[in-house]
């Protein structure tokens, strides 16, 4: 690649990951792990998020200065322009030395995301295919229902079917087991895989393999799965913790299958003043995050669900005792009749 000083600094290459994965396998925990370490501080993460609220960012607000939200849609769908512009964006700014000089990217797309359109979209601009090498793109999938998923929805599927590395997560709570080798061998038989207490910065910066990249040969439009709608309730009454999780964990107990994912920040009555992060994925619910105090100003308790046919009636029932109310008039069909608006907020300087 050509090198050329513009405006007194060296145009040089940014390495570019891709962490990919489907909803609830984990994701946003190896990027937190690996982002911990200082020798990779200096990298720019921009985040994609299914739903009307953006969540993820609290997960990985402690990488200073280094997140760019593109919420509200599919990134492979209505956001692929988006990242574009934001990737350019980022590289322009970096250049001029109005943000930080961070010498990575990583990519974390929503759970319902198809990689390959967005590595297409990357190679046929021009500037990011000068100033961007990519890395490697990163699949995690889940031990615990990863065989069943990747059967069930195609975005599983060619999540990992155009990864460089898969990752397996949750092997505490299940083993690897044959079904699950099997699938992946089938779909990607050339992926390095790396168990769940692998050195996360080693698989997310490592170096690619030279074998053939999966996504070659690939048509640039997405594959879905139909009937997954995303949706928010806002819960206007502080629940308590006892309520809350019998009406979650009833809902994962009776329709664990088609909850594929459930992120949110709730108020407590026993601590109003410090929310938590809930989140849950079909039938296990995680142990709640406390933070400090709101991440901003909205503090509103809301989830975001990202079901399969289950419709936000049946949600709201659950949660009547809190005074739940749909955000917006209705929920949105991701793939079967368009993508929600995307936008994006400008990278902290």
């Amino acid at each position: 690649m050509d090198r050329a000083a513009i405006g007194g600094s060296v145009q040089d290459e940014i390495q570019l990951t891709v962490l990919t994965g489907f909803l609830g396998s984990g994701k946003t925990t190896l990027l937190r792990r690996a982002l911990v370490a200082p020798t990779f501080s200096d990298t720019a993460v921009v985040v994609n998020e299914v739903g009307e609220i953006a969540i993820d960012h609290y997960l990985v607000d402690f990488v200073e200065g280094g997140v760019v939200e593109l919420p509200g849609g599919c990134l492979c769908c209505a956001v692929r322009e988006d990242l574009a512009q934001t990737l350019r964006g980022l590289i322009e700014r970096r250049d001029a030395r109005e943000i930080r000089q961070f010498r990575r990217i990583v990519i974390e797309t929503s759970g319902l995301a198809d990689p390959a359109p967005i590595l297409f979209t990357l190679g046929t601009d021009a500037m990011l295919d000068q100033r961007l090498r990519l890395g490697r793109v990163v699949t995690v999938v889940d031990a615990v229902t990863g065989a069943a998923t990747l059967e069930r929805f195609a975005e599983a599927a060619r999540q990992a079917a155009v990864a460089d590395a898969v990752v397996i997560s949750k092997t505490d709570l299940a083993p690897f087991g044959d079904a699950l080798a099997s699938r992946l061998a089938a779909l990607n038989p050339g992926a390095e895989r790396f168990g769940a207490d692998a050195d996360p910065a080693a698989v997310l910066f490592g170096p690619r393999p030279t074998r053939a990249a999966g996504v070659g040969g690939w048509a640039p439009e997405p594959a879905h799965s139909h009937g997954i709608a995303a949706f928010t309730v806002v819960l206007r009454e502080p629940p308590s913790r006892l309520d809350f999780a019998r009406a979650l964990g009833g809902l994962a107990q009776s329709r664990g299958n088609d909850l594929l994912r459930v992120k949110g920040i709730v108020a407590f009555a026993d601590r109003p003043e410090r929310p938590a992060i809930v989140q849950a994925a079909q039938h296990a619910m995680l142990t709640p995050e406390w933070l400090d105090d709101w991440p901003d100003a909205d503090r509103r308790s809301r989830l975001v669900f990202v079901v399969h046919d289950i419709a936000p009636d049946e949600i709201l029932d659950r949660f009547a005792f809190a005074s739940p109310s749909l955000l917006g008039s209705r929920a949105s069909s991701l793939h079967a009749g368009g993508t929600p608006a995307a936008h994006h907020s400008a990278f902290p300087g």
